[in-house]
């Protein structure tokens, strides 16, 4: 039941109780003036029937006179004091003395009341009035009713009744016209506030789902105006604050995606509340819905990373950490740990920067130092020691004299080849490598070098094999710097390839480039060190490649060779099963 309906009954309901009040009063005072006008109306006929008294010993004489008085409208009885009816109006009225009314006329000479006439089966007023009647002179009996007589007049309340009920009547038939002439207009009116609430309604529903367009309504001047123009104000606000809010969080989402460093939100029973994809990435986890709403327990078993958090949850003001995921290729990030409190609850934000390559970087510096320092000193402790052997005596020495000045130049020649090494890898990372880009027949190219390297595989009992197509579109590149990546290759392959094992040199031209690979049947490469064999002095087997004069630099340089070509070279390697190097250097336009 909505609210007119509501309002409208009561209304309806004190409207009734209102009249049902009035009609009770009115019904008691119109009642009490009725019988007051009864009795009066009562009064002024006994005296009238006084002024024109009958004969009293004249029984039939009395009953007409009754009879006459009756016409008038009520009825009369004449009642002597000892009790004796000597005229009655209606002959089973029951008169008797002892009646209220009558008994109050002996006393004071007039008497009133209202009692339920049974022979009438209604309420009836009596007046009763006492007199002492005059003798008739030519009457003598009449001096024998000489005592007081009682006359009673009866008055029924029937006309009263049909009175009041007739001045009820319109009362309650007007009511209903005005009642029912209320009902129709609030109807009219209920169709326009029913549409006008209905637009509210409706418009609050909209506001629930995000929709804020303002609410149109004809002005009637009312609350609802008021209402209206109060939602409407309000939905401004709320579009404007909602929008606000909108853009700072769609800054805020393409600020925190876009960051390289991973950001997550933990709560303070350690909860992730937020996080961006960079740190699902970092966890290994493809969708970062994964994690929200997950203990961080859950999601990582990093006890360096737990215990940050730990820490600046408790209130410390920064806490910073590292920590390595990963096993094949582990990667080392920076942990910053800051508390965040939002009123009533606390929090931290956790960031996550790489620095893998810092490390890397780290550690490359420490072994190109630890590296050359070995490097260096290996061959010019040699020539020192020869060269002191020399001044000791030696030179007089037929036999060994020569030979220690052979040693000796053998180590000043890989200085010298170390040295011209560095100075040419300083010169390509500094961007002064310098080459002379032409048309280059890679089968040539891979004649030459394979001509070179059969003369080193011959001793060392390996098969060299060359697989090339028929044909093979040339190259764009410099021939000599090409020849000295192949020619590196080929001499590694030689380098860590058993006697018996098998190196095979093959070409293919794939998507605007020719791939030259070099595959052997050597001692492999382990996984985690493939990427570091690109590093500058790192070794596989270092013995080995010392023992053969090499001095950790090939490959680095033959990288960097490579990629001036805007090309690739990369390994594919299992330990014991051989490695397989390939380099793609784009086609001649």
């Amino acid at each position: 039941m909505n609210f007119f309906w509501r309002s409208n009954l009561a209304i309806l309901a004190l409207v009734l109780v209102v009249l049902a009040a009035g009609d009770l009063y009115s019904w008691r005072a119109v009642g009490r003036q009725a019988q007051q006008a009864g009795f009066e109306e009562l009064a002024a006929l006994a005296r009238l029937v006084r002024s024109h008294p009958s004969d009293l010993d004249d029984s039939t004489a009395l009953h007409h006179w009754a009879a006459e008085i009756a016409t008038i409208g009520a009825q009369a009885a004449l009642v002597r004091s000892d009790g004796q009816i000597l005229a009655d109006s209606v002959p089973a009225s029951n008169v008797s003395v002892r009646d209220p009314e009558i008994q109050q006329a002996l006393s004071n000479g007039e008497g009133r009341s209202i009692r339920h006439s049974n022979t009438l089966d209604r309420d009836v007023l009596y007046y009763a009035v006492s007199y002492s009647p005059t003798p008739s002179p030519s009457s003598p009996a009449s001096l024998g009713t000489s005592r007081a007589l009682v006359l009673r007049l009866a008055l029924p309340l029937a006309e009263v009744d049909q009175q009041f009920s007739a001045m009820r009547r319109p009362v309650w038939t007007a009511f209903l016209i005005l009642f029912a002439s209320a009902i129709a207009i609030s109807l009219l009116d209920l169709r326009s506030t029913s549409r006008r609430i209905r637009s509210l309604k409706e418009f609050g529903a909209r506001m629930v789902l995000g929709d804020f367009r303002p609410v149109h309504a004809a002005p009637a001047g009312d609350s609802l105006d008021e209402l209206a123009r109060a939602l409407n104000e309000t939905a401004a606000r709320l579009n404007a604050s909602i929008s606000m809010l909108t853009d700072e969080r769609n800054r805020s989402s393409a600020i925190l995606g876009s960051m390289i460093e991973g950001v997550a939100v933990i709560s303070g029973d350690e909860r992730i509340i937020f996080s961006n994809r960079a740190f699902s990435r970092i966890l290994g986890l493809d969708d970062v819905r994964d994690i929200e709403g997950h203990p961080l327990l859950e999601v990582t078993r990093q006890s360096d990373l737990l215990a940050a958090i730990k820490m600046a949850l408790n209130g410390q003001e920064q806490v910073s950490s590292e920590i390595v995921v990963g096993t094949v290729r582990p990667r080392s990030f920076a942990v910053t740990a800051a508390p965040v409190q939002a009123s009533a609850h606390k929090g931290a934000v956790l960031v996550l920067h790489e620095i893998t390559d810092l490390r890397r970087l780290e550690r490359v510096r420490q072994d190109f130092v630890a590296n050359v320092s070995h490097e260096f000193r290996t061959p010019l402790t040699a020539i020192q020691g020869f060269a002191e052997t020399l001044l000791a005596g030696a030179l007089e020495d037929p036999g060994n004299r020569r030979r220690f000045v052979e040693i000796i130049r053998e180590h000043a020649t890989r200085l010298a080849r170390l040295t011209e090494d560095l100075l040419k890898l300083s010169r390509i990372e500094a961007g002064q490598l310098k080459l002379e880009f032409r048309p280059v027949s890679v089968t040539e190219l891979i004649e030459s070098c394979v001509e070179t390297a059969q003369l080193k595989a011959v001793p060392r009992r390996l098969a060299l094999h060359v697989r090339l197509p028929n044909e093979l579109p040339t190259v764009r590149g410099d021939a000599n710097s090409l020849q000295e990546v192949l020619q590196n290759l080929l001499d590694n392959a030689l380098q860590y390839t058993p006697a018996g094992g098998k190196i095979e040199v093959s070409a293919v031209c794939s998507d605007g480039r020719v791939v030259v690979t070099v595959a052997d049947t050597g001692i492999g490469i382990p996984q985690v060190e493939q990427e570091r064999i690109f590093e500058r002095f790192y070794r596989v087997d270092a013995a080995r490649s010392r023992e053969a004069g090499g001095t950790g630099l090939g490959l680095s340089i033959a990288r960097h060779i490579v990629a001036a070509h805007g090309g690739r070279l990369w390994v594919e390697s299992a330990v014991g099963e051989g490695s397989r190097f390939h380099f793609s250097i784009p086609v001649t336009p």
